[in-house]
Formats: C-alpha cells, structure tokens, sequence
C-alpha cells in the first residue's frame, strides 16, 4: 500500500472513529433530555433500540447495493438534525401535548443511528482491506462516547456534539477513495474476478456466521454481566466506557501482533478467570471487561471475510447480534 494510501486509511478511520463518538453520545443525550420526567422511558428506549440496532442489516444491506453511499451519511446527518429539533420542539410542550415528540424523537435517533454505522463499518471495512486495527478503532469509540452523553447530557452538549458531527462529516465526504475515484482501490475493483467470496460453500459459510453471531451475542451477555449488581455512579459509568473503548481499540493490534486464534484463546481463557474473580475486586471486573471488548474487532474481521463485497450487512447483522445477549443480561 502506498504512503498516500496509508494516509487515507487513516483519515478515513479518524474520522470514522470520532463521528461514531459523536453519533452515540449525541443519541443518548437526547434520549436523557427527552426522557426526564416521563412515564414512557422503556418505550422510548426499546423503540430506539430496535431501530438503531435491528434495522441494520437492512440498512447494511442497502449500503452494500449503494455506489455512492455517501449519501447514507448525509441521511444520516440530516435525520439527526431533525431528530434535535423534535426534541428541542418536545421539551417546549408542542409535540408533547399531542403525545407524538418522543416517538418522533426515538424513531429518528434510530435510523439515524443506523444509517451512521453501516456507512463507517462499510466504507473502513473496504478502503483499509477489512484491517483488523483500523476495524477496532471505528466501533470502539461509541462506547465512551453513551458514556459521556449519559452523564453530562445537556442542550449544550447535545448541539455541540450535532455541530461537531456536521463539520466532521464535511471532512468525511470529500476523501478520494469514498466513492471510488482514487486512493485505495473500492472493493468493487478488487472483487471483480468473482464472486464466489460470499459465502463461498453456502451452507458452511451460513453456519460459520450464525457462529459468530452467536459468539457476539454470547459477548453482549457477558460484557453487561460483568456490571450486573454494580452501583453505577457518574465517574464509574465514564470509567465503563473509557475500558470498553480501549478494549476494542487494543483488540486489532492484539490479534494483528498475536495472531487471531492465539490472541481469542488468550482473551476468551482471561475473560472467564476474571468473570469467576469479578466479586474480589473492581479492577479484576475492569479487566475482565477490558479483554472480552478485545474480541470484537476478531468477530467483525471474520464476519466481512465471510462476507466479501457485503460488508454492511455483516456490520449489520453483528449489531443485531448484540440486542438478544443484551437483552437477556438485562432481564
């Protein structure tokens, strides 16, 4: 790869990474403002939850068919804009005395939500070469970004975090290689000898996702587990995060350094020493913690190479795979 090249991967995934801080943080947020001192707070969540999450294999798959998907970015964008509004409209008593501003407010958070994230996981997934690292870095930046929205939520930072991510998305759309004129080559031009990546042996391929599927499922169980029964303060709720975001940052080079089967043997075997001993002290909980987000940027390295020229739906279909063990944690 060229030194031009290695530049846009970076500027891609950079970029990528702090909008994903931007695009959570700002969602909770407003999810926090919109909510204070309602009855409807599980609704709210739960309809925001399904779309930002179960919708985005749809959405995935969308971005997969898209030949210039930055449009799914400036959607994006555009139907937080909106979702902001409806809000700041809820909060003055107009959509709220007619019972319609926070499904309004949810249903937009959602989809927008779900457009941001198959638009980075796709475009990172191909301009880098499906780069374990690069792949670590874009999701690991969300967790710490609900961390910071949960805890400071205010109308300041919910319009800072809107303007922060309008100006990082006009950073985003003029990179050469996002519609495929230049710079790294677009998937389309590297996977055109064939398609027999997708899926290659179907029934083999189909059972490896749904494995790792249910591997990211069995992660989103354990990963609340860890803080099950822990009172969450403000300053442990941002410590939370803070380890989730380096746990899924160090995961790519882990595995780059280690090798993928040596590095998920060493991270599964120290995520269930420390699950047993997460009672004896907080940072054997924290470490814990720390080495299962590690495994992430693995599940989704493993899940685009099953799913080559459709990396959104895989995208899509691993955050989907988070809902059931979240769920199930939960409840």
């Amino acid at each position: 790869m060229s030194q031009p090249s290695q530049q846009v991967c970076v500027k891609l995934t950079g970029v990528s990474a702090l909008m994903h801080f931007l695009v959570d943080g700002l969602c909770i947020c407003c999810l926090h403002l919109t909510t204070t001192g309602t009855t409807n707070i599980v609704m709210t969540y739960v309809t925001y939850n399904v779309l930002a999450f179960l919708t985005q294999p749809l959405t995935g798959w969308w971005a997969d068919r898209m030949k210039q998907r930055h449009w799914l970015l400036i959607g994006s964008v555009v139907v937080l804009t909106v979702a902001v509004l409806a809000a700041s409209a809820t909060t003055d008593n107009g959509l709220q005395a007619m019972g319609y501003g926070l499904p309004i407010t949810s249903v937009l958070l959602g989809m927008g939500n779900s457009l941001f994230h198959v638009w980075g996981g796709k475009q990172v997934a191909v301009h880098t070469g499906n780069d374990i690292r690069s792949l670590g870095v874009f999701v690991s930046t969300g967790a710490f970004g609900l961390a910071v929205g949960a805890v400071f939520a205010s109308w300041l930072l919910l319009y800072v975090f809107l303007l922060a991510m309008g100006v990082l998305a006009m950073k985003a759309l003029p990179i050469p290689s996002l519609e495929g004129e230049g710079g790294i080559s677009t998937h389309e031009d590297t996977n055109k000898q064939g398609n027999d990546s997708f899926l290659s042996g179907k029934v083999t391929g189909v059972f490896l996702l749904l494995l790792i599927m249910l591997m990211v499922a069995g992660r989103s169980f354990a990963g609340e587990a860890f803080t099950t029964g822990v009172t969450k303060g403000a300053m442990l709720i941002l410590v939370l995060g803070g380890v989730s975001m380096l746990g899924k940052m160090a995961g790519g080079w882990i595995a780059q350094s280690m090798g993928i089967w040596k590095a998920l043997l060493f991270l599964v075997a120290g995520t269930v020493l420390c699950f047993f001993g997460k009672d004896l002290h907080i940072a054997v909980m924290l470490t814990g913690l720390f080495l299962i987000n590690c495994t992430m940027p693995i599940t989704l390295y493993w899940a685009n190479a099953l799913l080559k020229e459709y990396e959104g739906l895989a995208f899509g279909l691993l955050a989907a795979a988070l809902i059931p063990g979240y769920l199930l944690a939960t409840f």
